[in-house]
């Protein structure tokens, strides 16, 4: 038999909240296996395996786990493992119990258990004791085999009995946990089957409905329900986080704030609908699912909402985004007919899904939303629409890409034709959000309605929570593997350190000045240095559903490694990926140094995500980013195409080991709430409170969060880490 996932003889630790390590519980705790593992890995592979120095190829799976109350307080546990095609094992134990190891006397029940005296498993002691028995035999099943476990299905029994359960399934072992009701066999007439599933048929099940989840890529799909509504984390089936997580990535204040807004909201059964363009890809997406995951938990009503895809309006929109950014061909112009194709697509979706009875859109009479947040310059009319339906309703809108103020503001300019089509739908707003940079508002704009919210990140997604080094191995020969699929250079770490551009191929992320900078690097400061000692380059990111130049600028990025830098291309990694947040977790989390040389910028959390991994940082002092940075104390700030001061700071930082570690520590412990998930609530919920209760907000270029803190009776007090308060943020009443 191979090694067994379930030992007889076993004695489960139990992990004591605050302490650091495990407790062993008293030994009358026994299991016994009915059933173990029997899956055999090939002992060449694995042999093969542990002579690699780094990155694992693993199978993967999906695991099933269901539970039941045995004989006598004790409890039966059920596993069963997937590849996606069949179950290709299964194993049952009992926790409790007198810990004998012979056949079961009742074997063919489903809880069946051996004949005499029974030591029950205590009530107060299961979800621990169940919580760190599943992870540790998960985590010892699947390394002892070479397997990756990328999804789990549930019972809610499963969870009834063990609540922290599945956000430790996520957060421990990286595995998706979907946690259901039903079996997939539940539809069928009670005649056709029995009544009582065993519980090794009914773990079979969960994970046969848990890899129904899943697309080609190993990754939970986008799903987009009625009304066009996102079903974040497959509709609630998946529960990556538990709310007892949230208030440890926040301060005590902003935890306060936020759940006394919270608080007022539910008693007076507030709904709130978030509009944008995409489910997927885009910052505004991210922070979406999150802020959703965590509403969710705390009960409060927020729901959002996407259109339907249309090709050709994204062609025109991501012009619109270029031209405000002021790095479109000049000769690029938005047409009449091209407002009229923008108009009718929202005024098509916003009649198809969102304004009949029970609509988000819909009058608050007839059950629509109390507050509406249309967050995206692609779809203003909405703020139209919604305001025609329902005057008095609350509309707020947020810009949340950088506006050339200064081009909009000049009369005949491309970026002021843009703005003003922009501003015509949304300036019947009562708050217009914009990132705190006083360049991305344009003068047309009211500013006493004017209020600064950054964009945010979240600690406990895939893009953030730390990665064990058995995930981190899996990910980077993953990396490797698809860079060899794509003909690409391999990544040589860990033989080699690596410096890393995470961002999306975009015209404005300065992706020419990153290989410049790597080429005067290598050229004017490592020309003499072993190979060993020259890190490698990695450019890598996601795409976004509504961005059609990325294809482009990843065309023209390699164009320039073989025209311009011959001699450095073969250390340069090139990356698209697909939407795997681990993936870049890992890259971000191993690299030496990040860089982020935008031309133009919105805000780009992925600085301070950087940070908050310890990672120094160079960067631009482009929109939003100079907040992030703390400038020679968390990492570099250059002046945008300043290549050569890039790679002036790159050499420092390799060469200056005890700066690099003082930087480093600096940069973990030095990054705002506003850009958390928390953060990123305590901003729209106030605003929501307030705006929902009839009352009139007129921030006049203040922080949202400022504003926030200050109303729940919490302002900010001095030593509390905050993004800097510039004084040029102030805009004058008009």
């Amino acid at each position: 038999m191979s090694a067994q996932l379930l030992n007889p003889n076993n004695i489960l630790p139990i992990r004591h909240p605050g302490t650091a390590g495990t407790a062993q519980r008293p030994t009358m705790r026994r299991q016994r296996t009915r059933y173990a593992f029997q899956a055999k890995s090939s002992t060449k592979q694995l042999e093969k395996e542990a002579q690699d120095e780094f990155g694992v190829a693993l199978q993967i799976l999906y695991i099933g786990i269901a539970v039941s109350e045995g004989a006598g307080g004790t409890v039966d546990v059920g596993f069963a493992s997937h590849d996606g095609t069949y179950s290709i094992d299964f194993a049952v134990q009992t926790l409790g119990g007198n810990g004998a190891s012979g056949p079961a006397s009742g074997i063919g029940t489903p809880t069946g258990t051996a004949s005499g005296t029974h030591t029950p498993l205590p009530l107060e002691d299961r979800p621990a004791v169940l919580a760190d028995y599943f992870v540790d035999k998960i985590r010892n099943y699947q390394q002892e085999h070479r397997y990756k476990f990328v999804g789990a299905g549930l019972t809610t029994k499963v969870v009834q009995m063990s609540p922290q359960l599945p956000a430790r399934l996520w957060w421990e072992l990286d595995i998706v946990p979907l946690v259901f009701d039903k079996p997939l066999e539940e539809p069928l007439a009670q005649a056709t089957r029995r009544s009582i599933m065993f519980v090794d048929e009914e773990a079979d099940s969960m994970a046969r409905k848990c890899l129904m989840f899943f697309g080609p890529s190993q990754q939970p799909r986008v799903q987009v329900g009625f009304r066009n509504q996102v079903e974040v984390d497959s509709s609630g089936h998946g529960q990556i986080t538990c709310l007892d997580q949230y208030p440890e990535t926040v301060s005590k204040q902003t935890w306060e704030a936020t759940m006394k807004y919270v608080k007022s909201l539910k008693d007076n059964n507030v709904k709130i609908a978030f509009f944008n363009s995409t489910p997927q890809g885009g910052g505004v997406a991210l922070m979406r699912h999150a802020l959703i995951r965590f509403l969710r938990l705390v009960g409060v009503d927020a729901n959002w909402y996407v259109p339907k895809p249309k090709p050709e309006v994204f062609r025109i929109t991501k012009n619109n985004h270029n031209i405000l950014q002021g790095v479109a061909d000049p000769k690029l112009r938005l047409t009449e007919k091209q407002c009229r194709v923008l108009d009718e697509w929202c005024l098509s979706n916003a009649e198809r899904f969102w304004i009949s009875e029970g609509g988000a859109l819909a009058p608050r009479s007839k059950g629509g939303a109390d507050v509406i947040i249309v967050d995206d310059p692609q779809m203003p009319s909405l703020v139209q629409i919604a305001k025609k339906l329902d005057p008095e309703r609350p509309v707020i809108f947020r810009s949340h890409i950088q506006v050339r103020a200064d081009l909009a503001d000049e009369a005949g300019t491309p970026t002021s034709e843009v703005w003003q089509w922009v501003w015509n739908n949304v300036k019947d707003a009562d708050v217009f959000v914009s990132h705190p940079v006083r360049e991305f508002v344009p003068n047309t704009v009211d500013f006493n309605k004017v209020g600064y919210m950054p964009a945010t990140t979240d600690w406990l997604d895939g893009l953030n929570k730390e990665l064990s080094d058995w995930d981190t191995q899996y990910y980077i020969h993953e990396f490797n593997s698809e860079c060899f699929r794509q003909r690409m250079n391999r990544l040589d770490f860990p033989n080699r350190e690596y410096i890393a551009q995470i961002a999306r191929f975009d015209p404005a992320k300065g992706i020419p000045d990153v290989l410049a900078s790597y080429a005067e690097l290598r050229r004017k400061y490592m020309k003499d240095l072993p190979l060993k000692e020259i890190p490698q380059l990695v450019v890598a990111g996601h795409g976004a559903i509504d961005d059609p130049d990325a294809t482009f600028i990843y065309d023209q990025t390699l164009d320039l490694l073989e025209t311009k830098y011959p001699d450095v291309k073969s250390d340069v990694v090139v990356m698209r990926l697909g939407p795997t947040d681990q993936l870049l977790n890992a890259l971000m989390s191993n690299a030496k140094v990040a860089l982020q040389l935008s031309t133009r910028e919105g805000f780009e959390v992925k600085v301070s995500e950087a940070l908050h991994k310890g990672v120094p940082i160079i960067a631009t002092r482009a929109g939003g980013i100079p907040l992030q940075v703390q400038h020679e104390k968390s990492g570099f700030l250059v002046e945008p195409h300043d290549s050569s001061a890039v790679a002036k700071h790159l050499h420092y930082l390799f060469t200056n080991n005890s700066a690099y570690d003082d930087m480093s520590e600096y940069a973990a412990m030095h990054v705002s709430d506003e850009v958390s998930t928390v953060g990123n609530a305590l901003s729209w919920l106030y605003l929501a409170d307030v705006l929902a209760k009839g009352e009139k907000i007129e921030p006049k270029s203040a922080w949202i969060n400022d504003m926030a803190r200050k109303t729940a009776g919490l302002p900010y007090v001095e030593g509390e880490t905050q993004l800097p308060r510039n004084k040029n943020l102030d805009l004058p009443s008009h």
